[in-house]
């Protein structure tokens, strides 16, 4: 269902169709059939998740044919002030019974199409029996406009940001041993939302040995001193893009005898990956800055996920901070830097900020301090 959350102006969102059919130019396809999404969203305004109603944005690569908008009549009627034909977007309604996807098709110049990485099956092969039989992903062409934050994305990373760093700020309201991890997380959400956020998309409070599960969630289990507790926690704002922070606290001092060593290891190579982020340098290099601090600890086999990952409209988007991707790094291009140290069974902890490349270096969007926090 797509809905209407356009905050963007119309210059920007020319600009960003003038481009998007450029990129598309370059990597060969006939045109794209971007569906509501975070993809949608960027390039329209237009939020929202598809249903089993086809709502799809039809580029075409030539300039000569005009972008289609196609839409359920009963959806677009919540969407007529987004300026689409202020666009040079003609809109396309249908009603039940009608065939959308001829409808969407009509007038596309043949040959390759490229389909929302996230596009539902359902639509996807209807799609192709309407004519387009020849598909790729479109995110590889997406990813060459969404990678790159403007000054208006930034600032709004920025403000996410500030926000989860106020929450973080007031964990210690609720994080103290008796309590569940169940309850700590309602309050956490409810201090997200409180905070700027719309919504809290996800809070993971992972205590004692759940905190060796990089996504455990929450649980039932109740809080006990000495735990470790890893407090992962984002959302996006009402402009829909997102926050992702991780700290570590302890209940009173730690149980395990190896927490302090590891921890100070786990704190230097997070601060390790930051220093490494700059124009010019790639994504595996900023991974093996952080990999490589705690292999000289002797805990690389507890650090067992990437880096980090791109965020922005999406929490997890390209580019993505792991081995083996040797994209060069480039100003405004935005992710987050979160190592970690998880052993089974025991205890866990991260360090998470997201970063953004400068073009001389990196800035933080996160603040508070990455020490192991005592409560």
């Amino acid at each position: 269902m797509a809905v209407s959350t356009s905050t963007l102006d119309l210059t920007t969102m020319r600009s960003r169709l003038d481009r998007l059919r450029a990129e598309a130019s370059r990597a060969g396809v006939a045109a794209l059939v971007v569906a509501p999404g975070s993809d949608l969203r960027y390039l329209t305004g237009i939020g929202g998740s598809s249903f089993e109603r086809l709502t799809a944005l039809v580029v075409p690569t030539d300039e000569a044919a005009a972008p289609v908008f196609v839409s359920p009549a009963l959806e677009y009627a919540g969407l007529g002030h987004v300026p689409l034909e202020d666009l040079g977007v003609e809109v396309r309604t249908w009603v039940d019974g009608e065939d959308p996807y001829a409808l969407a098709l009509g007038g596309v110049p043949s040959g390759r199409v490229a389909v929302s990485d996230l596009l539902p099956a359902l639509h996807l092969l209807r799609l192709r029996d309407a004519g387009a039989a020849d598909q790729q992903l479109a995110g590889p062409v997406l990813r060459e406009l969404r990678m790159r934050k403007d000054d208006a994305e930034l600032a709004e990373l920025r403000s996410a940001g500030a926000a989860i760093d106020r929450v973080h700020a007031r964990v210690g309201e609720w994080l103290r041993a008796g309590r569940t991890e169940a309850e700590v997380a309602a309050d956490i959400a409810a201090a997200i939302v409180e905070e700027g956020h719309a919504l809290a998309e996800f809070v993971i409070v992972g205590s004692g040995p759940n905190g060796a599960s990089p996504h455990h969630s929450v649980s039932d289990r109740v809080i006990e001193r000495g735990d470790l507790v890893v407090v992962d926690i984002g959302g996006p704002l009402p402009s829909g893009y997102n926050s992702d922070s991780t700290r570590t606290y302890a209940v009173d001092a730690p149980r395990e005898p190896d927490v302090a060593s590891a921890y100070a290891a786990l704190r230097a190579a997070q601060q390790a990956a930051v220093a490494a982020v700059r124009p010019g340098a790639t994504c595996q290099d900023v991974d093996r800055a952080a990999r490589a601090v705690l292999a000289d600890a002797g805990l690389a086999e507890h650090f067992i996920h990437r880096t980090g990952h791109g965020i922005g409209l999406d929490v997890h988007e390209e580019p993505y901070v792991v081995e083996g991707n040797d994209l060069p790094l480039e100003p405004g291009m935005t992710f987050s830097i979160e190592p970690g140290v998880y052993l089974s069974a025991r205890w866990g902890a991260r360090i998470e900020d997201i970063v953004a490349v400068t073009d001389d270096g990196v800035e933080r969007f996160n603040a508070r301090p990455t020490d192991l926090v005592v409560q």
